[in-house]
């Protein structure tokens, strides 16, 4: 972009790998002092796999969980890498999140480089990667490993797939491939990158084959011809195709009565809304939220406006194909990678989301790619490119740097996360409960109970802020009204042991023995391993004076990992 700049090419490339790196960094290091928030602890604090360390068995249970309703073992042997060195520490999680961003954005950079020699363009494209505010979700957020650790290794075959095109060998060709498997053995997002690679042939690689009618039927004949970039796609695309079918057989708590299905007309009319909007918000980054809920009321005249405008960049894009490749190649980028996170086959069904901003993470690459491209090409005075759009450029992503520092700060903790997105957000019940079980665990019950009645009102049905009430109310002594919430809990979901042995829990301390231990039993019949149910129940048979019932429980208390009972029944000498 920038010619006239009098630094050997070499010097400019290593200068823009520095400062990617240390600008990088000072916009994100801030996350390294952060906690866990929201399914941090379904991934690392309450995972026993991951907190087991790097084991024979947590290798096997990585490759064959769809656990948190995801097949990405690469992502579980990550953090189970991550506790061998950190333990709990959630420092050295956000550490590793911020290094992978990084050496993804380095990447990045590398290929478009490679491929189009074009420095200070392919710089553009990694800086809005590195540094837009939508991308601080996946780097922040240790949960979304996925995102961080998927995208390395999108831009790894990518980097090695530039490789293979300058010279298209079996070796080379088989280290493509090796890559892109461990790209989906980190996330299933990443099922589009063989329509990327064909995208990239068409432009900047240009790899479809001569004009020349005699030079296509010589490379036709010899197995190189013009249609050979499709070809050699095969292997990748039925790699993706069986990840699909992995993901979609993946099954779902069909017990549980939070689970929301919505219509297919509810989710096509949200698709193309949430299209535009990722478009909006990566030139205006505003009002940026954790969680997005679903909303199947959508106008008619937003659903027409969306499409329509859809169709009419994808027409203007399509006739300029030819003269403008890298706004048709930009384009489509960013609509084939958005696509399968639209929501028109909706994978979470306990948390139903209209979009989300990691889903911007990689998409984002093709609107940057129209933009360093195509706004060099509108301005044809190569000193306007100095004295005014590198300037301009220089302050743009000062601003873009700016935004993405404060919008991490909302990932501090649980309830600055949680308040943003009730600030910037509609009938959110989702934010409602996480911000109660936040304050809850502050040690702030009645603000957090006043959050799950929120929670409530606006979702009657919503099982877990009923269960978590009736946990603050337990909390506050007050055993009846935490069984009412315990009952509805379990009226709406008959397959909840916790809100049993809660319920329990409560009317042991209300006097009512008999009613308890039948909780404690039904916790257990529906969990078999449940420490917290047979501590319980061993206790109200210490009281009742059945010793030997006792002692059997805090035995198998024990052995699912909870020897409080025991400890205390060994040292009155009930137990041996």
């Amino acid at each position: 972009m920038y010619n006239k700049i009098n630094i050997s090419p070499q010097k400019q490339k290593l200068l823009i790998y520095i400062i990617l790196t240390i600008v990088t960094l000072a916009v994100f290091l801030q996350v390294n002092q952060y906690d866990f928030v929201f399914d941090d602890i379904i991934y690392v604090t309450e995972n026993s796999h991951i907190k087991s360390g790097i084991t024979l068995e947590g290798l096997g249970w990585a490759f064959s969980t769809a656990y948190a309703d995801l097949w990405h073992p690469l992502v579980w042997l990550s953090f189970m890498f991550d506790y061998q060195l950190y333990g709990l520490n959630p420092g050295g999680y956000h550490f590793t999140n911020l290094v992978l961003h990084i050496l993804s954005t380095l990447l990045l950079f590398w290929f478009f480089n490679r491929m189009t020699g074009m420095i200070w363009r392919s710089a553009f494209v990694a800086a809005i990667f590195a540094l837009h505010p939508l991308h601080v979700e996946s780097v922040a957020w240790i949960a979304e490993r996925k995102d961080v650790l998927s995208a390395f290794f999108w831009m790894l075959t990518l980097c090695i797939y530039v490789y293979y095109t300058e010279k298209p060998v079996i070796k080379r060709y088989l280290l493509v491939l090796f890559s892109f498997v461990l790209a989906l053995m980190s996330k299933p997002m990443v099922i589009t990158l063989p329509l990327i690679m064909i995208l990239l042939d068409y432009w900047p690689l240009k790899r479809f084959g001569s004009k020349n009618i005699e030079s296509n039927l010589t490379e036709i004949v010899s197995g190189k011809g013009p249609l050979w970039p499709l070809w050699e796609k095969i292997p990748f695309l039925i790699l993706s195709i069986s990840l699909v079918v992995i993901t979609l057989y993946t099954p779902n708590n069909s017990n549980n009565p939070d689970i929301t299905q919505f219509p297919l007309s509810s989710r096509l009319a949200n698709a193309p809304v949430s299209f535009v909007t990722y478009l909006e918000k990566t030139f205006w980054p505003h009002d940026m939220a954790v969680f997005y809920p679903f909303s199947d009321q959508l106008f008619i005249l937003q659903v027409f406006g969306a499409t329509l405008l859809i169709i009419v960049i994808s027409a203007a894009v399509i006739i300029m194909a030819r003269r403008l490749p890298y706004l048709f190649v930009g384009w489509l980028w960013y609509a084939i990678t958005i696509a399968p996170v639209l929501g028109i086959i909706q994978i979470s069904l306990t948390t139903p989301y209209s979009m989300a901003d990691r889903y911007h993470y990689l998409p984002s690459i093709g609107i940057a790619v129209m933009l360093a491209w195509g706004i060099p090409s509108l301005i044809k005075n190569k000193n306007v490119h100095i004295k005014i759009l590198f300037p301009v450029t220089i302050a743009f992503f000062t601003i873009l740097s700016v935004f993405a520092w404060q919008q991490c700060h909302y990932w501090k903790n649980g309830t600055t996360l949680f308040s943003q997105a009730l600030r910037v957000t509609k009938i959110n019940p989702v934010m409602h409960n996480n911000l109660g079980l936040t304050l809850f665990n502050e040690g702030k019950t009645d603000e957090a109970i006043y959050h799950y009645n929120e929670a409530i009102r606006i979702k009657t049905n919503y099982v877990d802020a009923y269960y978590n009430r009736g946990i603050a109310n337990f909390q506050l002594v007050r055993y009846q009204l935490a069984i009412e919430d315990f009952n509805q809990a379990i009226r709406l979901n008959h397959s909840f042991a916790k809100a049993y042995n809660n319920r329990g829990a409560a009317y042991f301390n209300l006097g009512q023995n008999s009613r308890a231990v039948e909780d404690f039993n039904e916790a257990i019949s529906l969990k078999a391993d449940y420490a917290d149910a047979y501590n319980n129940r061993a206790l109200v048979c210490f009281i009742q004076g059945n010793h030997e019932l006792a002692c059997h429980d805090a035995k198998k208390a024990c052995a699912s990992g909870n020897c409080r009972t025991l400890k205390v029944a060994k040292f009155k000498g009930f137990c041996r």
